[in-house]
């Protein structure tokens, strides 16, 4: 039976998680910025963070996508935030959503890295996507911008950098 107080995070890397290499100019993975992200935002949330990988988004396979299905699947709560890169956040989304996981499964990101400091919506992002997972019914949902939206309702725009309601 599912826990239905405590949240799972789990991590996939994206711009979310990315570091800049102040030498070359690069964004490369470390390490996830999420335990810090919570003892700043003062969070009480009883929260299990497991890092499934650290890729681009854009460098997701199938495979990957497997992994994180397998993940949902058999975490013992029902309430799972899924941070992820914002260019294929959709496909996975979708990915998930044909197995049909009796779960509450928020995938969020965000455009500017949080090692970015102010300047990034990650912050914002986990806030909203935390809010949403212990507020919604079960089901795949996209949460970016603020708003969350059903997995195949939603759409990133490209030009604006925003995601919208299809």
């Amino acid at each position: 039976m599912a826990d239905n107080n405590k949240i799972q995070i789990f991590v996939t890397g994206g711009t979310f998680d990315k570091e800049y290499n102040y030498i070359n100019g690069e964004l490369y993975f470390k390490d996830t910025h999420l335990h810090q992200m919570f003892e700043r935002g003062r969070s009480t949330l009883d929260v299990d963070i497991k890092t499934l990988m650290m890729l681009d988004s854009l460098q997701m396979s199938e495979a990957d996508r497997e992994i994180i299905i397998y993940s949902c699947k058999k975490s013992e709560f029902d309430k799972i935030v899924l941070t992820h890169g914002t260019d294929t956040m959709v496909m996975t989304a979708a990915a998930i959503a044909k197995h049909n996981i009796s779960k509450t499964i928020i995938i969020t990101g965000a455009m500017i890295p949080y090692a970015f400091g102010t300047s990034s919506d990650g912050f914002f992002n986990l806030g909203a996507a935390l809010a949403f997972v212990q507020t919604l019914p079960h089901g795949v949902y996209i949460a970016m911008n603020g708003r969350y939206y059903h997995w195949d309702k939603v759409r990133k725009n490209t030009k604006t950098g925003y995601f919208e309601a299809l």
